[in-house]
């Protein structure tokens, strides 16, 4: 295994000197599903990604694997159906990064979902998504609703609808997924974009231009088929093939706000209606934050740096305090934010939040193959979808086979936990058997949710150094950038602060404590030239402020 920037020119060198089964162009979700379903049913793969693997909308959700009530709403039953089914696989398949989450859905005089319309929808949505006995929806009254999120607003208050949902970390399942597929033998880096297209005689795409965006140093890198997986910048990609097709993405933008808990204390997930135009948002708690999204807006501007503007700050602390009047939260009290980019398919006249989450797949005449649109929770679908046509292609022009997509039941990295039932046991056995000095208990436990069968080799690590405090870092803290670096391809100190933790968002005061201690350590261990050093701390910097500091900019149509 070599996934690892310790091993980028080892790995370059083979991506350079191979001819593969397919490439895989973007490092988000979808080409994560995409590398680990090839990989596993015997093609050779590799994938390149111009940023951090996850760096685009897999690591800017909701953070939710969820079949999306609202498009029932919407009459996507298809869609709800599908990506209903597909949480319970994700679930199972990783449940260290995956959480069952339940949610109340509160209604109000006048709102979006009356006691028959909710108690129905949620009945049907049990159904399409064939939810687990244990986890289908309840109606609650008025007092019941209250008793499990007192905040919530008692005026015009009917009762509520409780029903479970599934809580991720987006980033981290992403580097999970990827991570397997490198185990199975995937070639995969992160930093390399693809510049252009290979074509033979006969204008058929036989590969990629890459060029590593840390040296500059381009290469050709060959494949029988090329994926195109690249989210917003799909259309972009495809703008350097000669072929077109009439289909186009729409880029919409949502945004969350992140508070502490001794500011918004939700103890309960709730999803709810605006007063301002009835959109559904969220207020999720999560490691002693809250936090809120999503917005649906248009967005045709910076795709890999979206901005969170003082007009979205203010619609959602407005929706705050209108489902939460006791809470009275301010602009002063958000912590940190994050805006992502939906990559959807163009449908003409619609409004943001009425646009298909669905996937497309689009073949052109060179033979690349595209695939945008849909959701989080539909990834091992969309991929199984995509290698199929894949695998039919390489059937009929080089006569080869493959086996059938066998991701159902494949756990990804970390998974190996005996399934969701398992967890708890093997935490507990794990917790029992392993003590790590200058480790609590706590920490340990919160290592094991966040890194499942893969945590014993951060205890390794810990074990090794056998301080509490490690050149400067906590050795909770020290344990991960290693194990980052080591085993999940850490390049920069955002990798490790945004993708590879979460802190950027979670515990940004963590991040302004020792972001100067671990990019010291990053410096020595990756050997950064002294420009890279600057140019990297720089990038930190700038994500710290766009996180707690709202841009300038102005949402446009």
């Amino acid at each position: 295994m070599t996934f690892s920037n310790l091993y980028r020119q080892h790995v370059m060198n083979k991506m350079k000197n191979n001819e593969y089964d397919v490439v895989v162009i973007g490092g988000g979700i979808t080409g994560a599903g995409i590398a680990l379903d090839a990989t596993q049913r015997g093609m050779k793969v590799a994938l390149v990604e111009m940023q951090d693997f996850a760096a685009g909308t897999s690591s800017r959700s909701t953070k939710l694997v969820h079949g999306g009530l609202r498009y029932l709403k919407q009459l996507q039953v298809g869609v709800v159906a599908e990506t209903g089914k597909e949480r319970a696989i994700v679930y199972e398949n990783g449940p260290h990064v995956t959480t069952p989450e339940f949610m109340l859905l509160p209604m109000h005089k006048g709102g979006t979902f009356g006691p028959v319309t909710t108690s129905i929808a949620l009945k049907v949505y049990d159904f399409l998504a064939d939810v687990k006995k244990e986890e289908t929806r309840k109606m609650l009254s008025s007092k019941q609703t209250i008793d499990r999120e007192p905040l919530v607003k008692r005026e015009g208050l009917k009762g509520g609808g409780y029903y479970v949902e599934y809580r991720t970390d987006d980033a981290r399942m992403t580097i999970e997924v990827m991570k397997r597929a490198v185990e199975m033998g995937a070639d995969v880096l992160n930093y390399t974009k693809s510049t252009g297209f290979v074509y033979n005689s006969k204008m058929k795409v036989i590969g990629i231009n890459a060029q590593d965006m840390i040296t500059g140093e381009e290469f050709e890198l060959l494949g029988k088929k090329v994926v195109n997986a690249s989210g917003p910048w799909v259309d972009a990609v495809r703008e350097d093939d000669y072929t077109k097709n009439n289909k186009q993405l729409r880029l919409t933008k949502g945004v969350h706000l992140v508070f502490d808990n001794s500011v918004f204390p939700l103890k309960q997930a709730v999803y709810f209606d605006t007063e301002q135009d009835k959109r559904m948002i969220f207020a999720i708690p999560r490691d002693g934050k809250t936090y809120v999204g999503t917005t649906d807006t248009f967005y045709n501007q910076d795709k890999a740096h979206p901005k969170v503007t003082q007009e979205d700050r203010n619609y959602l602390v407005e929706a705050i305090n209108y489902m939460f009047p006791t809470v009275n939260v301010t602009d002063h009290d958000i912590e940190s934010t994050w805006a992502g980019i939906r990559p959807l398919i163009l449908e003409e006249g619609k409004d943001p939040s009425e646009i298909s989450r669905k996937d497309e797949i689009w073949e052109g005449k060179s033979g690349l193959l595209t695939i945008a649109g849909g959701k989080l929770t539909g990834y091992r679908h969309m991929a199984e979808d995509i290698v199929d046509r894949v695998a039919a292609r390489l059937k009929e022009e080089f006569n080869l086979e493959f086996a059938p997509c066998r991701t159902r039941h494949l756990t990804i990295s970390g998974g190996d936990v005996g399934g969701s039932k398992g967890f708890e046991l093997y935490k507990a056995k794990l917790l029992n058997a392993v003590k790590v000095n200058h480790l609590s208990q706590t920490e340990m436990e919160t290592l094991i949710n966040r890194y499942g069968s893969n945590a014993p080799a951060l205890f390794n690590i810990a074990h090794i150094q056998n301080e509490k405090i490690v050149k400067g870092l906590p050795l909770s803290v020290y344990a991960q950038l290693i194990y980052s670096i080591q085993h999940e391809m850490v390049l920069k100190p955002s990798d490790f602060f945004v993708r590879r933790t979460g802190s950027l968002y979670f515990d940004i005061q963590l991040v302004r404590q020792y972001k100067d201690t671990v990019i010291n350590l990053m410096a020595d261990i990756l050997n950064y030239t002294e420009a890279e050093k600057n140019e990297y701390t720089t990038e930190l910097e700038q994500l710290i402020e766009e996180a707690t500091t709202p841009s300038v900019q102005v949402s446009v149509e």
